[in-house]
């Protein structure tokens, strides 16, 4: 077997804004390798970073306790709920159309259960410019009601939200996390994936009472030699 990996996931960087409104994360040194100098012997030197960050920041996954107060945080799901799942590629150009309705998922039912369902629409390529929080592709109400009655395991999107955000619901959100259906944001390089022939994961820290955080978004593809 020949293996190969995709990396999905944006660089974090110092003063990144990932959606507006939030805080954009420092990233610096606790202690710089200048000032460590002083503790270990000559020729010896760390640095400790330091990280002040929201949890929505970069590409980033959010599990029920990001929406239900009673859902699971991120310590308790199970690894095999974000790790090496089957996964399907859905395309739909942001050019075409930014409404993703059920339609575009029909016909595609039998493939769906258990599956990680990334969407694909084109939109990372606004990544970290002010055209990406403005008119982005969002699910329906529809469509999230259609994949959760299909038993997906988990829904991802290389845009800026899975939910429409001209408005205060969250449908897609409150539908699939009430489900305990993952959802995985600002994917990106999505273009660089075959439509089924892989096994996604978005791993994040093992964090009690958060529901939502950046993630090593990833894809294993598997070909036979």
């Amino acid at each position: 077997m020949n293996e190969t990996f995709v990396d999905l996931s944006h660089v974090i960087e110092d003063g990144l804004v990932t959606y507006k409104g939030l805080p954009a994360p420092i990233v610096c040194d606790y202690l710089s390798r200048e000032a460590s100098r002083k503790y270990y012997t000559d020729g010896t030197e760390f640095q400790i970073g330091k990280i002040e960050m929201v949890t929505n920041t970069g590409t980033y996954i959010d599990c029920p306790f990001h929406r239900y107060q009673d859902g699971k945080d991120l310590s308790q799901l199970d690894i095999a709920s974000f790790t090496e799942i089957e996964g399907i590629v859905i395309r739909i150009p942001h050019t075409e159309n930014c409404e993703i309705s059920e339609k575009y998922f029909e016909g595609h039912d039998l493939n769906l259960k258990g599956k990680a369902v990334l969407v694909h629409t084109g939109w990372d390529t606004f990544w970290n410019t002010d055209n990406y929080y403005e008119n982005h592709p969002y699910l329906t109400e529809s469509a999230a009601k259609f994949l959760r009655d299909n038993k997906v395991k988990l829904v991802g999107i290389d845009s800026h939200n899975i939910d429409n955000t001209n408005g205060n619901d969250r449908p897609v959100h409150t539908i699939l996390l009430g489900n305990e259906i993952l959802i995985v944001e600002h994917l990106c390089n999505l273009e660089a994936l075959p439509l089924m022939g892989f096994y996604f994961s978005a791993i994040p820290p093992k964090f009690k009472g958060v529901g939502t955080f950046p993630v090593r978004a990833m894809a294993k593809l598997v070909r036979k030699n």
